[in-house]
């Protein structure tokens, strides 16, 4: 039994060895071979295929490239295929039986394909009298052609003459993609506008599908070797997405800052202007051209001097230091100021920083609302001193029991100043001034509780005596927006005006 089980183990190895040799002898060039075509194989380069029927069974790494792997149908017509300019005669099926070898000559100058069937395996060799011999095998080529046909990025060649020769596997994958699985190699894919003479150069190209709503995107380079043009396609799909989403935001943030009425102007971080609006034109009266030109930070301040858009500065030797502090604060975000320009206009020009450097300047015209605020304020200084002008004091008080205003009389009268205090002064607080200097009386409770009730508020009058024993007439009336007026006239005063204005009426002509 152990002999008889060596005995198969001895058969079986046999057997291994003879079908490697008939391997290696089919793939080695004939010897009728060229030099040349023998050192292309020996360096790897020659395509030598090995068929079983229409089934592709071994083949070197150019053969193998040959046969597309995305075609429909056997091996043998894929091969067929790819091979149609080239070599027309090639016969559209394998020889059924042996046969000896037949030279098929090409279309292409120094081609040739020898065909033949040994023990039911067909043999083809392609032969190029235009590669250069060798005698020593080349791993490194071998390596780098691998490399490259592996390569996620489309290459290729093409002629002189603009026919497209070698291709790699990614060139191979976009051309099925684009024109179909059965598509020519020939079909045109890349259409760069490169200078035929031009040893280099580099463009974007754009590649339309079938569904002509897509668009894809590559950076195709070329390099010109002697002969033909290499070209590299490199995916740039994501990156024209993301300049498309950064145009069409900027465009948003243009149609925004438009909108507008407060000038933007935004220096990028070399301190150029990148960003300005039409507001800003308005507001400084420079011109767009100058805008457009991107001037720098201090060119533009210049040019605000100039047209006398901004305080004229005391010293002009200091000028640029001021803007070196100017630029330095608003770097911090701390740059807000409010200048008064000889033209009577006010603006609120602000600082901020921006990312990568960036600062912007914000210019408001704020001339409205400070003319607005400065007649609210002489308005109610007028007031203020016309109440002054009056005999009788006068407190008036918030809906919260709040003082927010007191003639002179009052201040003399009762000896407080509530302007020269910090905090709110009550009505409590004033309560205990008046109760301090007068006779007990409840009229300052009715004075709380009437400035406590929002409803039923009419005028009503009491009066009060002074610690001096001077009698005060005191009138609570409503007022607008809820507030209450408190007035204390002296009894003998307000007679002494009553009097007065009787002197008037008598002594008028008839």
């Amino acid at each position: 039994m152990q002999i008889e089980g060596l005995t198969d183990w001895l058969a079986l190895a046999a057997l291994c060895l003879i079908t490697a040799g008939l391997a290696s002898w089919l793939l080695a060039p004939r010897r009728g071979s060229s030099g040349a075509a023998n050192g292309a194989l020996a360096a790897g380069r020659a395509p030598v295929l090995l068929f079983d029927g229409d089934r592709l069974l071994d083949a070197t790494a150019p053969g193998r490239a040959l046969v597309p792997g995305d075609m429909d149908g056997s091996d043998w017509q894929g091969l067929r295929q790819a091979l149609a300019e080239r070599f027309p005669d090639l016969p559209p099926n394998p020889p059924e039986a042996d046969t000896a070898p037949t030279v098929l000559g090409g279309a292409r100058a120094g081609e040739s394909l020898t065909l033949e069937q040994i023990s039911g395996i067909t043999r083809l060799e392609l032969h190029d009298a235009r590669a250069q011999p060798t005698n020593a095998p080349s791993r490194e080529a071998e390596t780098l052609r691998m490399a490259l046909d592996d390569a996620p990025y489309p290459a290729w060649q093409v002629d002189d003459e603009g026919r497209i020769g070698q291709f790699n596997a990614a060139y191979r994958k976009l051309l099925a993609h684009v024109h179909g699985k059965q598509a020519r190699p020939d079909a045109p894919l890349f259409t760069p506008t490169f200078d035929p003479q031009a040893e280099t150069g580099r463009e974007r190209v754009a590649i339309d599908l079938p569904d002509g709503d897509t668009r894809l995107w590559y950076d195709v380079s070329m390099v010109r070797h002697d002969g033909f043009r290499q070209f590299f396609a490199t995916d740039i799909n994501a990156v024209v997405s993301a300049e498309i989403a950064q145009r069409n935001f900027v465009q948003t943030l243009a149609k925004t800052f438009a909108q507008l009425s407060i000038g933007l102007a935004i220096f990028d971080r070399n301190r150029q202007l990148a960003l300005f609006n039409p507001a800003l034109i308005d507001l400084t009266n420079l011109p767009a051209d100058f805008l457009s030109a991107r001037p720098n930070l201090l060119t533009f301040f210049d040019r605000l001097r100039d047209n006398r858009v901004m305080p004229e500065p005391k010293n002009y030797g200091s000028w640029r230091h001021q803007m070196a502090d100017l630029v330095a604060a608003a770097d911090d975000g701390r740059y807000q100021e409010t200048w008064s320009l000889a033209s009577g206009s006010v603006y609120s020009v602000s600082g901020r920083p921006h990312p990568d450097g960036a600062v912007a300047f914000l210019f408001e015209d704020i001339t409205a609302e400070v003319t607005l605020t400065r007649r609210f304020r002489s308005d109610v200084e007028l007031g203020q001193s016309i109440l002054d002008r009056l005999d009788t004091a006068i407190a008036v008080f918030s809906p919260s029991g709040v003082l927010t205003l007191a003639n002179r009389a009052y201040r003399d009268l009762w000896g407080v100043d509530p302007d020269g205090s910090f905090a709110e002064v009550s009505v409590q607080d004033c309560m205990r001034v008046w109760q301090d200097r007068c006779a007990a009386t409840p009229v300052w409770g009715e004075i709380r509780d009437f400035l406590g009730s929002p409803e039923a508020r009419t005028e009503w009058g009491a009066r009060v005596v002074l610690s001096s024993g001077e009698t005060l007439d005191c009138t609570v009336s409503p007022v607008h927006s809820g507030a209450t007026m408190v007035s204390f006239a002296r009894t003998e005063t307000r007679a002494t005006g009553a009097a007065r204005r009787m002197d008037a009426t008598l002594s008028l002509p008839d």
